[in-house]
């Protein structure tokens, strides 16, 4: 059956992630200095990190929510300290506007100029990357987002609702993503192919999904044709 669309993962997929999450966060504290010292001189960004990865623990919610979980992490930490629960709000479009911010590798555009004339494109992401900020929006047919959703990668739900969206089987549509387990063999399990993109020549055993057998593997965009 031929490919009518192609799916992406976004983090680590599209752009490098690491760096914009480490920026964004120092960006989000840098403000809190100013709007509310007494809490950046009591928190380093590592343990609003650790009070955050505890949180998760509290709410099934925040598994895959991950705005809800930061903003509700800041709310508790203004709270405490006696600051606006509006600062939580504002805090949050600090650390989103700077979440946008991401560097894309040097292929994607014009690979998606490219595909876009070929087959429908989508994407499914567990963060709350804002497409249209960033300025994919309008490249993609379907874009599932696990915050708004109400599931995570590698839950079956989110890519079967995206292959609805566009009215294809999963037989008709490839994802392509960096992480074996939530993104191919999650793509897969549902009938989807899956591409995993591997930009940095890992081995399969070397992440710990050595059982997962991509239907090819990439390291850059450009070979998405070659195996179209």
């Amino acid at each position: 059956m031929s490919i009518k669309a192609v799916l992406f993962d976004l983090d680590d997929t599209l752009w490098p992630v690491e760096t914009v999450i480490m920026q964004a966060e120092l960006t989000l504290h840098q403000w809190m200095d100013v709007h509310a010292p007494g809490i950046a001189q009591h928190h380093t960004i590592e343990s609003l990190r650790k009070r955050r990865q505890a949180l998760v623990k509290t709410n099934p919610r925040f598994e895959y929510d991950l705005w809800a979980l930061r903003h509700t992490m800041l709310s508790q930490v203004f709270h405490e300290y006696g600051s606006d629960q509006s600062l939580a709000d504002q805090a949050m479009a600090v650390f989103a506007d700077a979440r946008n911010k991401v560097q894309l590798y040097d292929e994607v555009i014009p690979v998606l100029n490219q595909l876009q004339t070929q087959v429908s494109l989508g994407s499914i992401s567990n963060g709350f990357a804002d497409l249209q900020a960033i300025g994919l929006a309008p490249y993609f047919k379907v874009s599932l987002a696990a915050h708004s959703f109400g599931c995570a990668k590698p839950d079956p739900r989110i890519f079967t609702a995206a292959c609805a969206a566009l009215n294809l089987l999963p037989q008709q549509v490839l994802f392509v993503g960096d992480d074996l387990a939530l993104d191919v063999a999650a793509a897969q399990q549902v009938g989807m192919q899956g591409v995993w993109m591997n930009r940095r020549n890992l081995k399969p055993e070397d992440t710990r999904h050595q059982h997962v057998k991509p239907d090819v593997t990439i390291s850059n965009l450009h070979q998405i044709f070659t195996y179209l």
